[in-house]
């Protein structure tokens, strides 16, 4: 049997999809299963053992091409992946995704059961042959577990069983994570708390000088050290924060991780403090306890899953807007550095 699954991105949705993987493998555990992702979450499954395959779309890197003029290098590229997404016949497609780009790949791919969501947001759901409810009460991760469940039911099996998260990681990779930290003065088995300040959306950020007061803080009265991360992209935004910093016992890690450096980070840590982003699933895929800061989402929908975890956020009736610009801010303006500082020390010293 081969099984194309269909999620391209944003990293939090990928590991949110983690756990009907590994249930579809439960299910057909004969299967080759091909994963199609775009390239910025990839490093988060490859060499998954669940996976037999992971199929890299360049989409962003193609735009980028097609605008600067490089459209015959696009167009042979583009046609190398769809080469490669055609060439293998699939028994079932499942589109976890459920946007237009999403359903288009499920209508192009080779598949005889073309599985998704009902909703028929941008018109995907007219390039599905099977359809089920997708209901928005529910957390991701148990909504894309809907699929396997679904599956389980068609085929008479057993239910699918508790959520199960893996993030490929190997003792090479612990190591370095291990060695990255010494560099910075963070020496053997130190304990630390990891402190994620970023996020896509300006709507989802926390000042960089509550972040840094916060970094005092810990430092101060728990005697920890911090650790900061953020891609490379972000790096200006982490810097921001540790100027703002007196203690030397803050380590900037901005731009010097991986995907899956990062997990074995988090692994590490005795606590992460996050806004809502992907890293914040991350931390919560490996088992480390969040605080996670919320405004304009929903964290019932998107928040860190499973126990262990606190959410902070201010109930506005404008909240959650899901809005990615806002003149006030207020939801994420309205949380103060005394409530996450007393978040923080409540899970570390519980």
């Amino acid at each position: 049997m081969n099984i194309l699954i269909i999620k391209l991105s944003a990293i939090g949705d990928v590991v949110h999809t983690l756990p009907a993987l590994a249930a579809l493998r439960r299910l057909y555990p004969r299967a080759h299963i091909t994963w199609v992702i775009e390239a910025a979450a990839a490093d988060l499954i490859s060499g998954h053992p669940c996976l037999d395959q992971v199929l890299v779309s360049h989409r962003k890197r193609w735009q980028e091409e097609l605008r600067s003029g490089k459209i015959a290098k696009a167009i042979r590229e583009i046609r190398r992946f769809l080469r490669e997404l055609r060439s293998r016949r699939y028994d079932l497609v499942v589109d976890f995704h459920g946007l237009f780009k999403s359903a288009v790949l499920t209508g192009m791919s080779r598949g005889v059961r073309k599985l998704g969501y009902d909703s028929l947001q941008e018109g995907s759901g007219l390039f599905y042959n099977e359809r089920i409810p997708e209901d928005m009460s529910k957390h991701a991760v148990d909504r894309y577990l809907d699929f396997p469940a679904y599956l389980a039911g068609q085929a008479g099996e057993a239910p699918i069983g508790p959520p199960e998260f893996f993030i490929p990681g190997d003792e090479r990779r612990r190591q370095g994570t291990t060695a990255l930290l010494a560099e910075n003065g963070l020496d053997g088995e130190a304990p630390f708390v990891a402190i994620n300040p970023v996020a896509l959306w300006p709507t989802k950020l926390w000042r960089a000088d509550l972040f840094a007061a916060l970094a005092e803080r810990i430092v101060r009265e728990l005697d920890l050290s911090v650790v900061i991360t953020g891609s490379r992209q972000e790096q200006g935004y982490v810097a921001a924060i540790v100027r703002d910093l007196k203690t030397r016992r803050a380590i900037d890690l901005a731009g010097q991780t991986s995907l899956r450096d990062l997990a074995c980070l988090y692994r590490r840590a005795s606590l992460v403090v996050t806004t809502d982003s992907g890293p914040m699933h991350i931390a919560a895929a490996v088992g480390t306890p969040v605080v996670a800061l919320f405004g304009p989402t929903d964290p019932r929908r998107t928040g860190p899953y499973g126990p262990g975890h606190a959410v902070i956020r201010r109930e506005l009736p404008c909240s959650p807007c899901f809005r990615k610009t806002c003149p006030t801010r207020e939801c994420m303006e309205g949380i103060g550095v005394d409530e996450v500082w007393e978040a923080v020390r409540e899970k570390l010293t519980a």
